[in-house]
């Protein structure tokens, strides 16, 4: 059957063709070299499809079904994905800065070394993700589920956290300068190396926390649960309380 694939901005027609599905036609699309940045698919059904390097930026993708695609290099900066399905999802090294992710579910995705600065995950599945090296400078993780995920090595400098569950997460070595844990659940979790200076830590649970040689310089732990927690060679001697 004739198909269609717009650009959510102009409307214009950016691909068409036969094709069985819009996962087909869109695979043919990046396959011939059409510009695919802007594009207009909320609510498809793109499983398993392989976009490797290819540019999505500001593209409407809100709802679609992405379940072990492979988007790995690729561009999807300011785009709209909001609510969609990105279970398994290769995304390491891809470019997701400014994009929305509210209410996503990225369970188990592969967000190694992606660029994520600015991005919202307000509300968001990433239980098993991994985001080991990855950028999400000032990105909103607020109220998301976390839980076993792995930023060891991240960058989350000034990123909100609050509110977050991250019970038994890897955050090993990651720079979490001046980000917001406040009242985050990081019960069990992996918090060694990491440097927490200026974080803002109020009523964070931390019980039972492996937080050997972390860096609290002007962290914030007012009402924090330490109960448990590992503070081998921490300072508390110059935390805000």
């Amino acid at each position: 059957m004739k198909l269609q694939i717009r650009n959510r901005f102009t409307h214009e027609i950016i691909f068409s063709g036969e094709a069985g599905s819009l996962r087909e036609l869109l695979v043919s699309a990046a396959g011939a070299g059409a510009d695919l940045s802007g594009v207009d698919l909320p609510g498809s059904n793109l499983v398993a499809v392989n976009l490797e390097g290819t540019d999505l930026s500001r593209s409407n993708l809100s709802g679609a079904n992405l379940t072990k695609a492979n988007l790995a290099d690729s561009d999807l900066a300011g785009s709209n994905l909001t609510r969609a399905i990105l279970t398994g999802t290769v995304l390491a090294k891809a470019r997701l800065n400014q994009a929305n992710l509210t209410g996503a579910d990225l369970t188990m995705a592969d967000l190694g070394g992606a660029f994520l600065v600015s991005a919202d995950f307000f509300w968001t599945n990433l239980v098993g993700a991994n985001f080991s090296g990855a950028d999400l400078s000032e990105a909103n993780l607020s109220k998301s589920k976390a839980t076993i995920a792995n930023f060891s090595g991240a960058e989350l400098f000034w990123t909100d956290l609050g509110g977050c569950n991250l019970t038994m997460a890897d955050l090993s070595r990651a720079n979490l300068t001046v980000a917001n844990l406040s009242k985050a659940v990081l019960t069990r979790a992996n918090i060694s190396g990491a440097i927490l200076a200026g974080a803002d830590l109020t009523g964070a649970d931390l019980s039972g926390a492996d937080l050997r040689g972390a860096d609290l310089t002007n962290a914030n732990v007012t009402d924090v649960n330490f109960e448990g927690a590992d503070l081998t060679g921490v300072d508390l001697s110059k935390v805000k309380r």
